[in-house]
């Protein structure tokens, strides 16, 4: 990797819903190579976003009776919140609309159009949209898609391809030639078979429904949601004009992602566009595991399965008392100390309070807790010299930060979590043996003065390493120390034993991880989702009145209407024109398509709320809305039983 650079990507999410652990165990171990780096000094580029043209998400707005963008835009919000929410320090948030990322990939096809890499033809067979992927026949299940399992679509339509199988034989060269490039190795061989099982050329576009980025040359078509998508990275690299115009962040030095998306987008097509536009290749990509449910599933938004990491973690904090932010942080550490990333691990809540209390509140808790208020007892609260006989941790110290190092530098997030945690260890058995109370009593007060100090440059030394996977918590331990009051900031070239400032105010305070009575948790968090699932208690229905004022607030005219027409690419909507008898007809939106023809429609006397705010419904302008009988879907018109008058009011 770099020394004076790095850049590191997730692959940028679907907005058709909200977060879930999935992309949450992503963007934090994104998050804590990002933090590593920045904390050896390096200048990082940490980019992640939103992927805001599929069909589902189309599908999704529609769903919500909302235009794409208004829809895209509140769920971006979302994704942002959440990342604060789970502390994570992005240094970019991209999202597929963006006008310079539309410029960018029309720029990248027209080139790859220019020179032949991109053509027209006709595609033929199977699409799953939840997966926005195409299948051959023999990828799939029974009639279903082999990832999500939800029946797939049969398409034809002309199409453009990208010639991925070109750069087949290259690809497979380079990968076999860089054995860094994939990781981890039981994923370069899957890709390595998938190369030569054949490559087909990739379909690159789809008819055009009206969202997402127009081919260049050819209005009728849009941009395949994984070219745009893939395009983002070198987007917010500064590629503009068919060249990175912004120097200094290209190649990505690392590039995380599901294994779902490796072989066919990340490990194939990715690199095969960058060679056609001679463009450097990432360093390393690297797919993770999935995390599943105890029956094995895959969790996912796909398969309806999702857990919610900040619902996690208002649950852990809940049951434990501490705050959330601090509960967040010990989901971030659970999903990265629980299973060797690359691997699948199974998501339990009971599995997260284990964690909580072994290895938080025993551990890094004990030590702490030891710690500071021994300094307050024997020492007024202040640091003291180390003096001679110091040093009894300096082994300790500087093994489990070379290891911690090394485990980072090749994505080993466990191993550098038990690198802490082999530290924790020697500290906590460093005050068992060496007995600091014993010490006082026996007034060996040089001795003691050397041990005091030893552990907390122990503890300072376990929270800078802590820092990348627990930012919260290491900011209130580096507060607790005095550091933060005093001025020191976490920096790599201070992880050795020695340097911890003496004469610090430390502050030991409430146990930062109480432990938790497991059961008790667990049976209180399953009373609660219980009742919130059981049905109300039958009551007798009180319906809710409203007074005579605000009735007559209600506008509601006779009219009748003159024109039916279907409204483009929305199943259940009309476009109504409706005399109203005034000046001019009224434009009005309804969702009727699916239950009444046109011809039901026109000449009808129907009732119309002529003074409800006009909206802007699939693009077409509303102002106005025709009464129908029935909760779910319209069963029956309200209509005059006589000619009337358009305009007339009714009351």
């Amino acid at each position: 990797m770099s020394s004076e650079k790095f850049y590191i990507t997730t692959p940028i999410y679907y907005v058709n819903d909200n977060p879930h652990i999935g992309h949450v165990y992503t963007t934090t171990a994104a998050d804590v190579l990002a933090r590593f780096h920045r904390l050896r000094g390096e200048r990082v580029f940490f980019l992640t976003g939103t992927d805001e043209h599929a069909t589902k998400i189309l599908r999704a707005a529609e769903a919500q009776n909302r235009e794409p963008r208004e829809f895209v835009d509140a769920m971006a919000a979302n994704w942002r919140k959440t990342w604060e929410r789970m502390h994570i320090s992005y240094d970019h948030f991209i999202r597929t609309s963006d006008p310079e990322h539309v410029a960018a990939v029309q720029t990248l096809v027209a080139r790859l159009q220019e020179q032949g890499d991109i053509y027209l033809d006709e595609y033929e067979g199977w699409y799953c949209v939840p997966c926005e992927t195409f299948f051959r026949e023999g990828e799939l299940g029974e009639g279903t898609c082999p990832d999500c399992g939800r029946p797939v679509e049969q398409v034809r339509q002309p199409a453009y391809f990208f010639r991925t199988s070109a750069y087949a034989d290259r690809l497979h060269s380079y990968i076999e030639e860089h054995p860094d490039f994939i990781q981890p190795e039981a994923r370069r061989r899957e890709v390595l078979a998938f190369i030569e099982s054949g490559l087909r050329d990739a379909c690159v576009s789809r008819k055009h429904p009206g969202w997402g980025i127009t081919m260049p040359g050819a209005a009728e078509h849009s941009v395949y949601v994984w070219l745009d998508a893939l395009t983002n990275y070198l987007t917010a690299a500064g590629y503009a004009e068919g060249a990175l115009v912004r120097r200094g962040w290209w190649p990505p030095d690392v590039q995380l992602m599901g294994k779902d998306i490796l072989a066919r987008f990340h490990a194939t097509i990715w690199p095969a566009l960058l060679m056609a536009l001679n463009l450097p290749l990432p360093e390393r990509l690297f797919a993770h595991g999935w995390w599943l449910t105890d029956d094995g599933d895959k969790i996912s938004k796909s398969r309806g399965n999702v857990v919610d990491p900040w619902g996690a973690a208002r649950d852990l904090a809940e049951v434990s008392g501490v705050p959330t932010r601090v509960a967040v942080d010990a989901v971030r550490y659970f999903l990265l100390r629980e299973v060797t990333f690359g691997l699948d691990g199974s998501f339990s809540f009971g599995g997260l309070l284990g964690r909580f209390n072994a290895d938080l509140a025993n551990d890094l808790g004990n030590l702490l807790n030891r710690t500071l208020p021994l300094i307050e007892r024997y020492r007024e609260g202040q640091v003291p010299m180390p003096g001679p006989g110091a040093g009894g941790l300096e082994e300790a110290i500087s093994a489990s930060r070379e290891k911690w190092a090394q485990c980072l530098e090749t994505i080993d997030y466990r191993g550098a979590l038990e690198a802490i945690w082999e530290l924790l260890a020697a500290g906590n058995k460093f005050v068992h043996e060496r007995e600091p109370w014993a010490l006082h009593k026996a007034q060996k007060e040089v001795e003691l003065d050397a041990v005091l100090y030893d552990l907390a440059d122990c503890l300072r030394v376990v929270t800078l390493l802590l820092s990348p996977f627990m930012p919260v918590v290491a900011e209130e331990i580096w507060e607790r120390l005095g550091l933060t009051a005093a001025g020191v900031r976490p920096v790599w070239k201070d992880a050795e034993a020695g340097k911890l400032p003496t004469g610090l105010q430390v502050t030991a305070g409430q146990p930062l991880f109480p432990r938790v009575e497991i059961d008790r948790a667990l049976q209180r968090l399953t009373a609660e989702a219980e009742k919130a699932a059981a049905p109300p208690e039958p009551q007798e229905a009180e319906m809710e009145t409203i007074s005579y004022e605000e009735f007559r607030r209600l506008d509601l005219r006779a009219g009748r209407v003159l024109e039916v027409e279907k409204v483009a690419k929305a199943d259940k909507l009309y476009r109504l024109i409706v005399d109203l008898g005034e000046e001019a007809p009224r434009q009005v939106v309804a969702g009727l398509a699916q239950d009444f023809a046109p011809e039901e429609l026109l000449n009808r006397c129907v009732v119309v709320v002529a003074n409800l705010e006009p909206a802007t419904i699939r693009g077409v302008r509303s102002h106005g809305m025709i009464l129908a009988v029935g909760e779910e879907k319209p069963v029956a018109l309200v209509v005059a039983d006589r000619d009337c008058p358009p305009g007339s009011v009714v009351r």
